[in-house]
């Protein structure tokens, strides 16, 4: 039986993710132990706790993909990973893309100003969330970026892509022009 009171449903993964190669994890591990090399000579070795606590936690959040959650958007409000919030609360919303993912942000009124992030899985839901969202709530095209977000975009520019090589399928041995086949081996790269 379907609840009259929920007007849009969808599952989504709890958080954009992007499977990363062995490289980033390299790379992870070089900032951290470079860090930690500078703190350790200039003497404050307390700051090595905080440095690999970083490290563990990008180590984790690179590895393991998030769970899939259903998100729900009600008469009352947006029920996401069993937390309800109420129209009320709310004060705009914005898209953003990461990770080849659609991204809305859902921003809480004042004096709190939480942030509330979904997963959006394809185009015809943002279209749908669009519509509903915005008999509620403002809009916001172009939202003001806070010092979290401009420092998140910039560590993000820091890690390194992925290189996607690919290696050329092997050419068969070419037979002698008296119909034997060729017993020199190929050029390899």
């Amino acid at each position: 039986m379907d609840n009259p009171q929920v007007i849009l449903a969808w599952k989504a993964p709890l958080r954009p993710y992007k499977k990363r190669a062995k490289n980033v994890l390299r790379f992870y591990l070089a900032v951290a132990l470079l860090l930690s090399l500078i703190v350790f000579f200039f003497g404050d070795r307390i700051l090595l706790i905080p440095i690999w606590a970083l490290l563990f936690l990008f180590y984790v959040l690179t590895i393991t993909p998030p769970p899939t959650i259903e998100n729900k958007i009600t008469k009352f409000g947006i029920e996401t990973a069993e937390i309800t919030i109420r129209w009320e609360s709310l004060s705009h919303f914005y898209f953003f893309q990461r990770f080849g993912f659609y991204v809305i942000t859902l921003v809480g009124r004042a004096p709190y100003f939480f942030y509330v992030y979904l997963v959006i899985p394809n185009e015809e839901i943002k279209k749908e969330l669009f519509t509903i969202l915005s008999e509620h709530i403002i809009y916001q095209e172009k939202p003001q970026r806070t010092f979290t977000d401009k420092a998140i975009d910039w560590l993000s520019k820091l890690i390194p892509e992925e290189d996607v090589t690919t290696v050329p399928p092997a050419k068969p041995p070419q037979a002698n022009p008296q119909g034997a086949p060729s017993t020199s081996q190929p050029a390899t790269l």
